[in-house]
């Protein structure tokens, strides 16, 4: 049964059951992806997955129900279990729904052609042979992975909604594992996009080129330096800290940015923006999860905090109006709030220059632990990390086994400097982007002098 088949029958059983205030969320996911190891492919995976909620309200509370099936039975059962589920729920929450007839802006999509799975298979094995002639130092551990991917999303409500969205994307993964003789490196390139302008030898030599740099690390002495942070690592710290600036988490007491719109909150040197239609996005999207309209937005400019993130519950509950980024984890999963494509906006300062005011400090270019090292509640992190040594305002020699402290509200506000170059490496509804920045001092975890 089609979606719209399936679409029709729900849309007759709430009106059986007397549902004034529904909606019906659909997505569908296809994907393939390839990997090659040691000169052959070592996986293939091809998925399709993908469902339907409706919501409904009665008596002011919200009721949810699921199904992977699309099928008239399926149809009578979602409706009436969230029914059901309204009814026995003892929330005093206001719940909202998303209003029809508003404006849309058009996403710009990517019309080149998805490759085939033959595509798709050469193209990992082409990337594997490429790894091991970038270099004599490359090792067995080397993986390519080619992959595409498709998604659907569509939202109807009684409201007047009737919003449908698909979109395609494909990419490639070059994963390099160097040696020397005594240890090991490795690095990887990630490139979205035009299969037939795919240079798989290109993205092959510069991870390996990465990799081969990190050989020899040395472990830099414990102390409190400037620190430039490369854009793949302020990215990876920007997105383990996205969810400080989304209102749900400041009515929970999980952000400290609670209360501070309008106030400053970081450097004026930082603006950090969210963008659905951000130009390397693969999936760019006019609206959000609950229908509302997308936009760019400022969240922080020059430094003041401009808005938090806003779906239509933490709006009303704010006294605010939403900025459209409701989000689903999942069909199934309850609305929360995400950024799409945020970003840390462009300085004036190239690289060169970042490492010039840095004097002697420590570039670094890999965040491990994010996950255990990272207190998102009270922006406390201890890092595992990687990268080089800054002299004389030049990078040098590569350093690891150390680790980097501080917090991320008050690495805000010590960022002095913000790179000219935005370095794109998200993948999804969801991601993050950075030039390089120059924090003032952070505490440096190494070996004790």
């Amino acid at each position: 049964m089609t979606f719209n088949e399936f679409k029709s029958f729900v849309i007759k059983e709430a009106a059986a059951l007397g549902l004034a205030d529904y909606e019906l969320y659909y997505t569908a996911s296809e994907s393939v992806n390839v990997g090659a190891f040691k000169h052959e492919i070592k996986s293939f995976e091809s998925s399709n997955s993908g469902g339907v909620c409706f919501r409904c309200i009665v008596n002011g509370r919200m009721g949810y129900s699921s199904s992977e099936e699309l099928s008239e039975s399926a149809a009578r059962s979602v409706v009436r279990r969230a029914a059901d589920n309204a009814s026995s729920l003892e929330s005093d929450e206001v719940e909202f729904l998303g209003e029809g007839g508003k404006s849309y802006t058009e996403p710009e999509k990517k019309d080149h052609p998805l490759p085939s799975t033959e595509a798709l298979i050469k193209a990992a094995l082409d990337g594997q042979e490429a790894l091991y002639a970038a270099d004599p130092s490359v090792i067995d551990g080397c993986g390519s992975e080619a992959f595409i991917m498709k998604e659907s999303i569509a939202i109807v409500n009684s409201k007047g909604l009737d919003l449908y969205y698909e979109n395609k994307a494909s990419g490639f993964v070059s994963d390099a594992v160097v040696s020397d003789g005594n240890e090991m490196s490795n690095s990887y390139e990630f490139k979205l996009g035009d299969y037939s302008k795919l240079d798989i030898d290109a993205l092959a030599k510069k991870a390996v080129s990465d990799a081969i740099s990190r050989l020899g690390a040395s472990v830099p002495s414990t102390g409190v330096f400037p620190v430039v942070f490369s854009p793949r690592a302020m990215s990876s710290l920007l997105a383990t800290y996205s969810s400080v600036f989304s209102a749900e988490s400041a009515r929970k007491g999980l952000s400290k940015f609670k209360d501070c719109e309008g106030t400053p909150v970081a450097s004026e040197a930082l603006t950090i923006v969210d963008d659905p239609f951000y130009k390397e996005s693969p999936m760019p999207i006019g609206f959000d999860a609950e229908g509302t309209p997308t936009y760019k937005k400022n969240v922080i400019e020059n430094g003041t905090l401009i808005t938090l993130l806003y779906n239509l519950k933490n709006a009303a509950a704010l006294g605010k109006v939403t900025t459209g980024n409701a989000s689903k984890a999942g069909y199934d999963s309850a609305v929360g709030i995400r950024p799409f494509t945020m970003y840390i906006a462009p300085g004036e300062c190239g690289e060169d220059e970042l490492l010039k005011k840095a004097e002697n400090g420590v570039y670094i270019d890999f965040l491990g632990g994010l996950h255990a090292g990272a207190n998102v509640i009270s922006g406390d992190f201890s890092l595992q990390s990687k990268g080089f040594l800054i002299e004389n305002g030049v990078k040098t020699r590569p350093v690891g086994s150390f680790t980097v402290a501080g917090n991320f509200y008050d690495l805000l506000k010590q960022i002095t400097a913000v790179g000219n170059e935005v370095e794109y490496r998200g993948f999804g509804m969801t991601s993050f982007a950075s030039p390089s920045v120059l924090v003032e001092k952070l505490s440096i975890a190494g070996k004790n002098e």
